[in-house]
């Protein structure tokens, strides 16, 4: 069983996060995707994997996920990243970081460039989607359903089994975080893996997230058959291997 902590950040944010505290030891920072939480396969494998390696380790649920405080449709790009931000200090500290970011924690994690630069040796994405509220939802959306959210502030997007109250403001914020544009000129190990089968963002986006990376030693994986979450032990043992190449 993993022990779960929480951080007051104020008098009605608590966040719930796992961490493995290692002194002087490379972090592994590790943010989950949209509408996710601790509970899966991903954060339990890359802590065992921490714990096996000396390595330190942090993941969080951010407000509105998991067993956060928050309402979801309140929470929006900027405040997840800013909760996130808030972790690293107080459980990071002066470590060093490699960030590992899941499908929207990709998005989380190139938001802490601009504040962690110099301690991050490297970062992985899993099916990585940043910029997704707008490519993959607002310029999909029909008129109609631009009117509903325009009206009445929130609208209900089912996706396979799942529905996401998507807000309006959580729309308007994502406009305000855009990274595609940006230029990372640090030296890093970058990794982007991405499932071929990926039927919730399509591979371009990993692409994309490696040219901003101007002078580092990158690399795009696409694992056949792989789906969106590649939570699969098959797809589990693929990033543990290509993480422990970056860490090495």
């Amino acid at each position: 069983m993993s022990r779960f902590y929480y951080l007051k950040i104020n008098k009605y944010k608590k966040i719930r996060y796992l961490k493995n505290a290692q002194k002087n030891a490379t972090y592994i920072v590790f943010l989950h995707g949209f509408m996710s939480n601790l509970e899966g396969k991903k954060p339990k494998t890359f802590l065992n994997f921490a714990k096996k390696n000396k390595l330190g380790f942090l993941a969080l649920e951010y407000s509105g996920h998991g067993k956060s405080s928050g309402k979801f449709t309140n929470g929006n790009i900027s405040k997840w990243s800013k909760e996130t931000t808030i972790l690293i200090k107080k459980v990071v500290r002066r470590n060093r970081i490699i960030f590992v970011g899941s499908s929207m924690g990709a998005w989380i994690s190139l938001n802490q460039f601009k504040f962690f630069r110099k301690k991050i040796v490297g970062f992985l994405g899993i099916g990585s989607a940043p910029q997704f509220l707008e490519g993959l939802m607002w310029n999909k959306f029909s008129k109609k359903m631009k009117k509903e959210i325009t009206k009445n502030g929130v609208i209900n997007l089912k996706h396979g089994n799942y529905e996401y109250p998507i807000s309006l403001q959580l729309i308007k914020d994502g406009r305000k975080n855009k990274v595609f544009n940006k230029k990372i000129y640090e030296k890093l190990k970058v990794t982007m893996i991405h499932g071929q089968k990926d039927e919730t963002v399509p591979v371009s986006y990993s692409k994309k997230i490696l040219k901003i990376f101007v002078n580092s030693k990158k690399k795009l994986v696409v694992i056949r058959n792989g789906d969106h979450s590649l939570s699969s032990q098959k797809f589990l043992r693929i990033l543990k291997k290509e993480l422990k190449m970056l860490i090495n």
